[in-house]
């Protein structure tokens, strides 16, 4: 599935490259788009501790929105990360895993809970190839083209949505997009 062989994936994979916070991102970056981002209604499930394991809780929230009727071919893949993972303990950041709900759909069951994201302005970068190697685009995002942007983070987390699915999808063919609320973009007053 990666092109090599296990012991090779190990000591040399895409992953590696986030276990030592090492960034690689070209001399031009990471094309930016900064937009209006439409409020979506979500439902799903917080998740504490690896970011890499938040899967888990999508397939959980996957799984009870099936049953309660929730889930539609166009749903939406997002996620919503609270913690700086520099800057929290790995064991205490938390984040919150979702699906879009349909448009006047009755209000999701527990374990599910409702929650919206968007609804402002956004830097929006999107990232090609495994979620492991994210760490660069999000230190590039914040650490070079935030600063040289003249925009402002809002106080407002980031959020990422996932446009297709790991598991038909060869690694470095994954599509993600990062969304980074930006201060006075709120109802598009941007």
């Amino acid at each position: 599935m990666y092109g090599t062989s296990p012991t090779l994936y190990r000591s040399q994979g895409s992953h590696v490259v986030f276990r030592q916070g090492v960034v690689q991102a070209t001399a031009a970056g990471y094309a930016v788009d900064v937009r209006f981002v439409p409020e979506v209604r979500l439902a799903g499930l917080a998740h504490r501790g690896s970011y890499m394991r938040v899967g888990k809780a999508f397939e959980v929230a996957y799984t009870r929105m099936a049953a309660q009727g929730l889930l539609r071919a166009d749903s939406r893949w997002m996620a919503v990360y609270y913690d700086d993972p520099f800057a929290v303990p790995e064991a205490q950041l938390q984040c919150r895993a979702g699906l879009s709900l349909p448009p006047s759909s009755a209000a999701p069951q527990p374990p599910l809970e409702p929650f919206t994201l968007g609804g402002c302005t956004c830097a929006v970068l999107r990232h090609q190839g495994p979620c492991a190697t994210m760490r660069a685009a999000y230190q590039w995002l914040y650490g070079q083209w935030l600063i040289q942007s003249g925009q402002a983070a809002a106080d407002a987390p980031v959020f990422e949505e996932y446009l297709n699915n790991p598991r038909d999808t060869a690694p470095g063919d994954l599509l993600s997009d990062i969304y980074l609320p930006l201060v006075g973009g709120v109802g598009g007053n941007g």
